[in-house]
């Protein structure tokens, strides 16, 4: 399975979810990655913030660097998970025709629910992003077992 996570700057919110899946999902051989809708942040590391709240939850992630989600993801990845609703409307709005590739809202595909996952670059809120992300990646992996 390849896993894609995709938020607005791909700084807070997709790349915590790429680390803490990355982790998660070692064993079995998934291949996990991040990128924004947006490429203001193009090469940046994760915000110090989410670098903090994901290393003190045992989740490696300072090796992350932005990247902007292109249309050539549609054929990389077999799953495309945004973090948000605005986001999912800009993927969809990206997506050639006859691709392959599933793309879903992260927590509706994980939890079942419709929730967002909120950014925290403005509010902070990194240990609840981290709380949603962790519980949605569980699902994730449970699924596949």
């Amino acid at each position: 399975m390849r896993v894609l996570f995709v938020c607005l700057g791909n700084i807070c919110r997709s790349p915590s979810a790429h680390a803490v899946l990355r982790a998660k999902a070692c064993d079995i051989g998934w291949t996990v990655d991040s990128a924004g809708t947006g490429g203001w942040h193009v090469g940046d590391p994760p915000d110090p913030r989410a670098v903090a709240e994901a290393e003190a939850r045992g989740y490696p992630m300072a090796d992350l660097r932005a990247r902007q989600f292109v249309g050539a993801d549609f054929d990389r990845f077999d799953l495309i998970l945004a973090m948000d609703r605005s986001n999912l409307r800009d993927i969809n709005a990206l997506r050639p025709a006859g691709t392959a590739a599933s793309v879903a809202l992260f927590l509706e595909h994980a939890l079942g629910t419709t929730q967002d996952v909120p950014d925290p670059y403005y509010t902070g809120g990194f240990a609840q992003v981290f709380e949603m992300i962790e519980a949605g990646a569980d699902a994730l992996v449970r699924r596949a077992a």
